[in-house]
């Protein structure tokens, strides 16, 4: 990836599988069109706003020390989901938005896939005539 290090999209990865579990079970070619995805729109935000999307991934990872004692990718799955909850739902504006954020472009990088895109029964017509379907 051009937009993060290898050690943020390593972690990406963890934080994704507790989002939408079925990307643990993409292959090589699914995880690499997932990042390809990813990283294409991070490339596409300002410098400060891919700093600022790396910035929240190092509290994300960092924050659980303070209540459980260690990395969230330490956590059991449980406590992992109970972190992602509690920003989801904090009393601080940019932790939420932040979150909501991160799970925008987390379901981006897997359901804009061409093979995932049947899973949720969505069938694009990439010749520009959706409208003109039955």
């Amino acid at each position: 990836m051009k937009s993060l290090s290898r050690e943020k999209a390593e972690f990406l990865r963890v934080l994704a599988t507790r989002i939408v579990p079925e990307i643990a079970d993409l292959d090589s070619a699914g995880t690499g069109r997932f990042f390809g995805i990813i990283d294409e729109a991070l490339g596409d935000r300002e410098p400060a706003v891919r700093r600022q999307f790396a910035i929240f991934l190092g509290v994300l990872r960092w924050a659980p020390v303070v209540r459980y004692g260690g990395p969230f990718e330490g956590l059991s799955g449980e406590r992992q989901d109970a972190v992602l909850r509690w920003f989801e739902s904090s009393p601080v504006d940019l932790l939420r938005k932040g979150t909501w954020g991160l799970k925008t472009i987390v379901f981006m990088g897997y359901y804009a896939q061409p093979e995932t895109n049947a899973l949720v029964g969505y069938h694009p017509a990439f010749d520009g005539r959706d409208s003109h379907r039955a």
